[in-house]
């Protein structure tokens, strides 16, 4: 048994597999989805348990991992994560939304089904996972909720209204729902994250990068790990911490 359950979606790539890693290291015991890529989940599972293998411990207690493949928009695939969590690890001590995805576009071009795709991914996602873990957090009178937002979502983007309001309404859920759990010593509070070198971001041009970076006063892009090793410790933090969204922007907004 590990220090304690997480539970991290889309922790394929980017910020939610340098999470993973985070917590694999401090010695915690992972729940990890995706919801395509399970070539790279399976070989992120694979390198956690090797390291964790390698990894002096007195008495010897390796991380358990276990992959899940689903879509967390959908409430009947979030159920079925839950349920294989349960039987294979327990109780979720720590959970961190992750996933989601973008959309970069004039709005008058975007599809109902585009927007509803991004609302899913992004906003959908984070009442399934919450309703579903907070029944056993209150019972235990613990737990962690992370919700990873974006600076988009303080202040909205051009071209990415939808992606905007998605992240608006995660900051609005995490506000609101710190309120409801603070009385049970629950800590729920988001991470609105600027420019991140993640996958997400791979579709900028050397160009395009570097005038990003202009506009952002520390002068870089952060890091997957800078991003995943605040998680790590906000999830170490007092719950009286609570229903805050913290700007992680280099000073950006």
């Amino acid at each position: 048994m590990g220090k304690g359950v997480v539970m991290i979606t889309g922790a394929s790539r980017g910020i939610g597999r340098a999470c993973a890693l985070r917590f694999a290291i401090e010695g915690y015991d992972l729940a990890l989805c995706c919801h395509h890529n399970t070539a790279l989940l399976e070989e992120l599972c694979l390198m956690i348990r090797q390291l964790s293998a390698a990894a002096p411990k007195s008495p010897p207690e390796p991380v358990r991992v276990l992959a899940f493949t689903g879509d967390m928009g959908s409430w009947e695939e979030t159920q079925a994560f839950f349920c294989k969590t349960q039987q294979e690890l327990g109780d979720v001590d720590i959970l961190i939304n992750n996933a989601g995805i973008s959309y970069i576009g004039l709005l008058t071009d975007m599809q109902p089904e585009d927007w509803q795709k991004i609302m899913a991914s992004n906003l959908d996602s984070v009442f399934h996972t919450c309703r579903l873990a907070i029944p056993s957090m209150v019972r235990r009178k613990a737990g962690r909720i992370l919700n990873v937002s974006s600076v988009w979502g303080c202040s909205g983007a051009s071209c990415e209204a939808a992606y905007s309001a998605s992240k608006g309404g995660v900051n609005a859920f995490t506000q609101a729902l710190a309120k409801e759990l603070a009385p049970s010593g629950i800590a729920v509070n988001a991470v609105a994250f600027g420019a991140v070198d993640t996958d997400m971001n791979a579709g900028f041009s050397s160009e395009e990068r570097t005038a990003i970076s202009d506009e952002i006063p520390a002068g870089r892009f952060a890091s997957a790990k800078e991003a995943a090793d605040l998680l790590f410790r906000l999830s170490q933090m007092s719950p009286y911490l609570t229903g805050q969204v913290i700007r992680y922007d280099g000073g950006w907004l």
